[in-house]
Protein backbone atom coordinates (compact mmCIF):
# COMPACT_ATOMS: atom_id res chain seq x y z
CA UNK A 1 0.00 0.00 0.00
CA UNK A 2 0.79 3.64 -0.24
CA UNK A 3 0.53 6.19 2.87
CA UNK A 4 1.23 9.93 1.25
CA UNK A 5 1.88 11.95 4.67
CA UNK A 6 3.72 15.66 4.89
CA UNK A 7 6.83 15.91 8.05
CA UNK A 8 7.94 19.93 9.03
CA UNK A 9 11.11 20.20 10.57
CA UNK A 10 10.79 23.16 12.80
CA UNK A 11 14.53 23.69 13.25
CA UNK A 12 14.62 24.27 9.81
CA UNK A 13 11.20 26.28 9.01
CA UNK A 14 11.79 30.44 9.07
CA UNK A 15 8.86 31.65 8.66
CA UNK A 16 9.32 32.87 5.48
CA UNK A 17 5.64 31.94 4.38
CA UNK A 18 6.74 30.39 0.84
CA UNK A 19 4.79 27.22 1.28
CA UNK A 20 1.77 29.78 1.80
CA UNK A 21 2.12 31.89 -1.54
CA UNK A 22 3.23 28.94 -3.52
CA UNK A 23 0.11 27.17 -2.56
CA UNK A 24 -2.06 30.54 -3.11
CA UNK A 25 -0.24 30.45 -6.86
CA UNK A 26 -0.64 26.96 -7.40
CA UNK A 27 -4.33 26.26 -5.95
CA UNK A 28 -5.43 30.00 -6.90
CA UNK A 29 -7.04 30.72 -3.30
CA UNK A 30 -9.14 33.79 -2.81
CA UNK A 31 -6.88 36.07 -0.76
CA UNK A 32 -8.65 35.58 2.80
CA UNK A 33 -7.94 31.39 2.01
CA UNK A 34 -4.36 29.76 3.21
CA UNK A 35 -4.82 26.28 3.02
CA UNK A 36 -0.94 26.06 4.29
CA UNK A 37 -0.07 28.30 7.02
CA UNK A 38 2.54 29.12 9.39
CA UNK A 39 1.91 29.97 12.65
CA UNK A 40 4.33 31.93 14.76
CA UNK A 41 4.85 30.94 18.19
CA UNK A 42 6.92 31.66 21.70
CA UNK A 43 7.50 29.62 24.08
CA UNK A 44 9.52 30.38 27.65
CA UNK A 45 10.03 33.84 29.99
CA UNK A 46 12.84 36.39 29.33
CA UNK A 47 15.68 36.21 28.66
CA UNK A 48 14.94 32.10 28.08
CA UNK A 49 12.37 32.31 25.05
CA UNK A 50 12.34 30.33 22.31
CA UNK A 51 10.81 31.24 18.60
CA UNK A 52 9.28 28.97 16.85
CA UNK A 53 7.21 28.65 13.05
CA UNK A 54 4.58 25.82 12.38
CA UNK A 55 3.22 25.02 8.93
CA UNK A 56 -0.23 23.56 8.99
CA UNK A 57 -2.90 23.09 6.84
CA UNK A 58 -4.86 19.90 6.30
CA UNK A 59 -3.48 16.80 8.25
CA UNK A 60 -5.01 14.12 5.45
CA UNK A 61 -5.83 11.88 8.83
CA UNK A 62 -6.66 8.32 9.35
CA UNK A 63 -9.62 9.00 11.03
CA UNK A 64 -10.89 12.45 9.37
CA UNK A 65 -13.49 13.61 12.19
CA UNK A 66 -14.73 15.73 9.03
CA UNK A 67 -15.62 13.02 6.73
CA UNK A 68 -17.77 11.53 9.75
CA UNK A 69 -19.81 14.74 10.03
CA UNK A 70 -20.35 15.31 6.10
CA UNK A 71 -23.90 14.25 5.74
CA UNK A 72 -23.86 14.17 2.01
CA UNK A 73 -20.43 12.15 1.82
CA UNK A 74 -18.63 14.76 0.06
CA UNK A 75 -15.63 13.98 2.24
CA UNK A 76 -13.72 10.88 1.47
CA UNK A 77 -10.89 9.87 2.06
CA UNK A 78 -8.77 7.52 -0.25
CA UNK A 79 -6.57 4.16 0.12
CA UNK A 80 -3.60 5.98 -0.18
CA UNK A 81 -4.58 8.21 2.79
CA UNK A 82 -5.39 11.98 0.97
CA UNK A 83 -8.78 13.30 2.24
CA UNK A 84 -10.68 14.54 -0.43
CA UNK A 85 -13.71 17.09 -0.98
CA UNK A 86 -16.33 16.00 -4.13
CA UNK A 87 -17.62 19.92 -4.50
CA UNK A 88 -20.33 18.24 -6.96
CA UNK A 89 -21.67 16.73 -3.50
CA UNK A 90 -20.88 19.15 -0.60
CA UNK A 91 -24.00 20.95 0.35
CA UNK A 92 -21.92 23.85 2.17
CA UNK A 93 -23.21 22.64 5.28
CA UNK A 94 -19.74 23.58 7.15
CA UNK A 95 -20.42 20.80 9.82
CA UNK A 96 -16.88 19.81 8.47
CA UNK A 97 -15.32 22.93 9.41
CA UNK A 98 -16.77 22.60 12.66
CA UNK A 99 -15.13 19.23 13.02
CA UNK A 100 -11.89 19.65 12.23
CA UNK A 101 -9.27 20.29 15.41
CA UNK A 102 -7.20 21.93 13.07
CA UNK A 103 -9.13 24.87 11.50
CA UNK A 104 -8.18 23.30 7.79
CA UNK A 105 -11.31 24.11 5.93
CA UNK A 106 -12.59 26.97 4.20
CA UNK A 107 -15.85 28.11 2.93
CA UNK A 108 -16.29 30.80 0.67
CA UNK A 109 -19.76 32.06 0.01
CA UNK A 110 -18.46 35.11 -2.91
CA UNK A 111 -15.90 35.44 -5.02
CA UNK A 112 -13.48 37.87 -3.76
CA UNK A 113 -9.58 39.29 -5.24
CA UNK A 114 -6.83 41.03 -4.53
CA UNK A 115 -7.44 43.73 -5.45
CA UNK A 116 -11.13 44.26 -5.56
CA UNK A 117 -11.79 43.71 -9.54
CA UNK A 118 -9.96 40.50 -10.39
CA UNK A 119 -6.98 40.30 -12.53
CA UNK A 120 -6.31 38.65 -15.85
CA UNK A 121 -5.05 36.15 -14.08
CA UNK A 122 -7.64 35.53 -11.50
CA UNK A 123 -10.10 35.77 -14.40
CA UNK A 124 -8.64 32.85 -15.83
CA UNK A 125 -7.98 30.81 -12.83
CA UNK A 126 -10.92 31.23 -10.63
CA UNK A 127 -13.18 27.95 -10.35
CA UNK A 128 -16.50 28.43 -9.17
CA UNK A 129 -16.84 25.43 -8.32
CA UNK A 130 -15.22 26.14 -5.11
CA UNK A 131 -18.15 28.65 -3.94
CA UNK A 132 -20.48 27.99 -1.04
CA UNK A 133 -18.22 24.41 -0.60
CA UNK A 134 -15.65 23.29 1.98
CA UNK A 135 -12.20 23.82 0.61
CA UNK A 136 -8.43 22.97 2.03
CA UNK A 137 -5.44 21.32 1.36
CA UNK A 138 -5.55 18.31 -1.39
CA UNK A 139 -1.67 17.36 -1.01
CA UNK A 140 -1.64 18.82 -4.19
CA UNK A 141 -3.41 15.45 -5.27
CA UNK A 142 -3.38 16.84 -9.16
CA UNK A 143 -0.27 16.75 -9.37
CA UNK A 144 0.46 13.42 -7.26
CA UNK A 145 -1.67 11.84 -9.39
CA UNK A 146 -0.43 12.96 -13.13
CA UNK A 147 3.13 12.31 -11.89
CA UNK A 148 2.52 8.60 -11.26
CA UNK A 149 1.06 8.33 -14.78
CA UNK A 150 4.02 9.91 -15.94
CA UNK A 151 6.25 7.61 -13.47
CA UNK A 152 7.74 10.13 -11.12
CA UNK A 153 8.16 9.68 -7.60
CA UNK A 154 6.08 11.78 -5.45
CA UNK A 155 8.18 13.50 -3.09
CA UNK A 156 11.15 13.05 -4.94
CA UNK A 157 10.62 14.43 -8.63
CA UNK A 158 8.91 18.02 -8.07
CA UNK A 159 6.68 17.50 -10.90
CA UNK A 160 4.91 14.92 -8.45
CA UNK A 161 5.35 16.88 -5.28
CA UNK A 162 3.07 19.44 -3.38
CA UNK A 163 3.88 22.62 -4.63
CA UNK A 164 4.54 23.93 -1.11
CA UNK A 165 7.75 21.66 -0.71
CA UNK A 166 8.83 22.22 -3.74
CA UNK A 167 8.87 26.31 -2.78
CA UNK A 168 10.45 25.67 0.91
CA UNK A 169 13.52 27.67 0.95
CA UNK A 170 14.47 25.94 4.46
CA UNK A 171 14.43 22.37 3.19
CA UNK A 172 11.98 21.94 6.18
CA UNK A 173 9.37 20.37 4.37
CA UNK A 174 9.25 17.18 3.04
CA UNK A 175 6.49 14.53 1.39
CA UNK A 176 6.77 10.79 0.69
CA UNK A 177 5.38 7.32 1.38
CA UNK A 178 5.03 6.12 5.09
CA UNK A 179 4.54 2.30 3.78
CA UNK A 180 7.84 2.24 2.28
CA UNK A 181 10.61 2.12 4.64
CA UNK A 182 13.29 3.92 2.87
CA UNK A 183 10.98 6.81 1.36
CA UNK A 184 12.53 10.26 2.46
CA UNK A 185 9.40 10.82 5.18
CA UNK A 186 10.27 7.50 7.06
CA UNK A 187 13.87 8.03 7.20
CA UNK A 188 13.65 11.48 8.70
CA UNK A 189 10.90 10.23 10.76
CA UNK A 190 13.16 7.11 11.81
CA UNK A 191 16.12 9.90 12.78
CA UNK A 192 14.43 12.02 14.38
CA UNK A 193 12.01 12.76 17.45
CA UNK A 194 8.46 14.08 15.93
CA UNK A 195 4.67 14.38 17.15
CA UNK A 196 1.74 15.28 15.41
CA UNK A 197 -0.34 17.46 16.42
CA UNK A 198 -3.07 17.34 18.79
CA UNK A 199 -2.37 13.11 18.55
CA UNK A 200 -4.36 12.64 21.39
CA UNK A 201 -7.69 12.94 19.49
CA UNK A 202 -6.84 10.17 17.69
CA UNK A 203 -7.34 11.31 14.21
CA UNK A 204 -4.24 9.65 13.14
CA UNK A 205 -2.57 12.61 11.23
CA UNK A 206 -0.68 12.49 7.78
CA UNK A 207 1.64 15.66 8.80
CA UNK A 208 4.20 14.93 11.37
CA UNK A 209 6.35 17.55 12.97
CA UNK A 210 10.23 17.27 13.46
CA UNK A 211 12.10 18.66 16.60
CA UNK A 212 15.35 17.16 17.58
CA UNK A 213 17.48 13.98 16.54
CA UNK A 214 16.37 10.57 17.91
CA UNK A 215 17.96 9.10 20.55
CA UNK A 216 19.78 5.91 18.81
Amino acid sequence: MTRWAMTADLRRCVGCQTCTAACKHTNATPPDVQWRRVIDMEFGEFPNVKRVFVPVGCQHCEDPPCMDVCPSTATKKRADGIVTIDYDLCIGCAYCAVACPYQARYKTDKASFAYGAPTDSEVKRHDPKRLAVATKCTFCVDRIDAGLEQGLKPGVDPAATPACVNACIADALAFGDLDDPQSNVSQLLVKNQSFRMHEELGTGPGFHYLWDKADI
